[in-house]
């Protein structure tokens, strides 16, 4: 037990909390039940009620620390568990800013609340409420967030999103393989926005799932499009990155399924793009989803290889046919023994379990000429080429036969 969840435990009678005294904990009742009492400004004492198994009291502590707004007496021998304020501050700053904001802003107006009702003005110490939420809106940054939220909602209705795709080469035989489809964001006021930025606050406001939907409709169409104006018919794949809230989604196979059949592009020539962190989150769903995909003909590509769980269990749990090494082992492979030998182990697992291996972030011809050398099967990388868009994508191939 850590010491933010200690155990505290009171003999019947006892007083847990007095009103007035600095709070820096609130308490869960495991055992017993207690008296909550209230000292009104004319000095009478009043009970307000009782709380027993399960229930929490002296919340209010990791809001701020201000007084007590009541005294808490045992009424039975209690055990309580204790979350400390440092405890609970700490795990609202690893939650969605939105989230956090929220969560002290009601906080907060309830504490207010109680202090109207119980305790005199002239006895409030801490700042006004209004002035509490404001610092919690500008640290959180919720408010940007949810605008950028908004923002991107218009986006998505005004079709201002676009793609950008960056070439996949066969490092064997030098000609593109395939490409990788990145989703853009060109704002009509703050310019273009990193997809570093807008693509979290699309996951956690679910908004990801309708823009994974429209790029894999668009990236289709544009592979469809590039074969056509180079001959290249049905040679090229074309790689999308998806979410765990895609895989959330209800009808997210029958979804891509249908998109790839209006679009007439083989379903081997999809490659789905996810993260290890997709997998361990909801590994029972993602590996049923996936096995659909799978049946379907899809392709199934984890990005980001070795930077996650990477958990060798997983890679035979789920139906997983390329790897793909993660551009900072690949940058630091010449410097760094380790990266270079875990480069090697990467390429020879997949090769043993028969998968394809893509390295990623390759911005010098020594790292190509060496990943081909080990084994890898294809790269992709400023050496080769940077994200382009689809007018560019015809020219970019011509040349590479």
């Amino acid at each position: 037990m850590t010491n933010s969840e200690e155990k505290k435990s009171f003999k019947a009678g006892e007083i847990i909390m007095r009103q007035g005294e600095e709070g820096h904990a609130a308490y869960v009742i495991e055992k017993g039940r207690v008296e909550i009492l209230i000292q009104r400004p004319d000095g009478v004492e009043q009970s307000v009620g009782t709380r027993g198994v399960g229930t929490m009291i002296g919340e209010m502590a990791i809001v701020d620390r201000a007084p007590r707004t009541a005294t808490v007496r045992a009424i039975e021998d209690c055990s309580l568990l204790e979350i400390t304020a440092e405890d609970f501050s700490r795990r609202l700053e690893e939650t969605d800013p939105i989230l956090r904001m929220t969560a002290q802003v009601i906080l907060t107006r309830y504490r207010d609340t109680l202090t109207r009702a119980h305790i005199s003005g002239e006895n409030r110490s801490w700042p006004p409420v209004e002035a509490v939420e404001l610092n919690y809106a500008g640290q959180s940054h919720a408010v940007e967030s949810i605008k950028i939220a908004n923002e991107f909602k218009d986006a998505l209705d005004r079709k201002q999103l676009l793609l950008h795709y960056q070439p996949i080469m066969n490092l064997q035989t030098g000609v593109v393989a395939g490409f990788e489809a990145l989703m853009r964001w060109n704002h009509p006021e703050r310019g273009p926005i990193s997809p570093g930025v807008f693509i979290p606050i699309a996951e956690k406001s679910g908004l990801i799932v309708q823009a994974s939907q429209w790029a894999l409709r668009e990236a289709c169409a544009a592979l469809k499009r590039t074969e056509a104006r180079t001959g290249y018919d049905r040679h090229l794949f074309m790689s999308v990155n998806f979410s765990s809230s895609d895989f959330a989604s209800d009808d997210f196979v029958n979804s891509v399924y249908n998109t790839i059949s209006e679009s007439d592009v083989r379903p081997d020539q999809v490659h789905l793009e996810i993260t290890e962190r997709l997998l361990m989150d909801q590994p029972d769903n993602a590996r049923e989803t996936l096995m659909m995909c799978r049946k379907a003909g899809m392709s199934i590509a984890i990005d980001d290889f070795g930077t996650g769980y990477s958990s060798l269990s997983y890679l035979h749990y789920f139906p997983i046919d390329t790897l793909k090494i993660d551009q900072s082992f690949v940058r630091d492979m010449r410097k760094n023994a380790n990266s270079m030998a875990l480069i090697r182990s990467i390429i020879a697992l997949g090769k043993n379990m028969g998968m394809k291996i893509i390295a990623e972030g390759v911005e010098e011809a020594v790292e190509g000429d060496t990943l081909r050398e080990l084994g890898c099967d294809m790269a992709q990388g400023y050496y080769f080429a940077r994200p382009m868009a689809e007018a560019d994508l015809v020219k970019f191939v011509r040349d590479s036969l």
